[in-house]
């Protein structure tokens, strides 16, 4: 069953001002709900994540699984859709649409960083986050000074 466009699935707690854009029924019998502010994912525990679109690394959609990467190495989540209608454009177009800069470079001690910058979907300052490249430790605080230097430059060359 689909749920209709702007209608609250039971369970899901909107913050004020949010609007539901798409929901789609999962295999385990709840739903993914996509707002104008964040994409709502059922937990294991049967209750559901509220993820701010500014915190969405990376969404993809591959054999019926949303699959949600959060930025600063945060949670993945997968999760199986019965029926995705609009679900996977909406996420696609809301992740899209907080960027306001992605930069990647490589750091003098060798290696790469991703730096992105993203603006909440309500407004408000830009959020800056490091994806580090593989075999690098984010925790290393010499890394993450090196990331800093080029997030400054970087922020001086945008105005952001």
């Amino acid at each position: 069953m689909r749920l209709l466009r702007g209608r609250v699935p039971a369970g899901v707690a909107l913050e004020r001002g949010e609007r539901v854009l798409a929901t789609a029924p999962t295999r385990g019998g709840s739903h993914v709900t996509a707002t104008t502010t964040a994409l709502h994912v059922p937990t294991p525990e049967g209750g559901f994540t509220r993820i701010p679109w500014e915190r969405v690394d990376q969404a993809s959609w591959k054999d019926g699984w949303l699959h949600v990467q959060e930025t600063s190495a945060g949670a993945e989540h997968h999760v199986r859709l019965t029926d995705p209608g609009s679900v996977p454009e909406t996420v696609r177009e809301r992740v899209t649409a907080t960027i306001a800069v992605s930069h990647q470079a490589r750091l003098p001690g060798g290696g790469k960083v991703r730096i992105a910058g993203r603006r909440p979907a309500a407004g408000g300052e830009v959020r800056w986050s490091f994806v580090f490249g593989a075999g690098l430790d984010p925790a290393d605080p010499g890394l993450r000074a090196q990331a800093e230097q080029i997030l400054e430059d970087l922020r001086r060359q945008t105005g952001l």
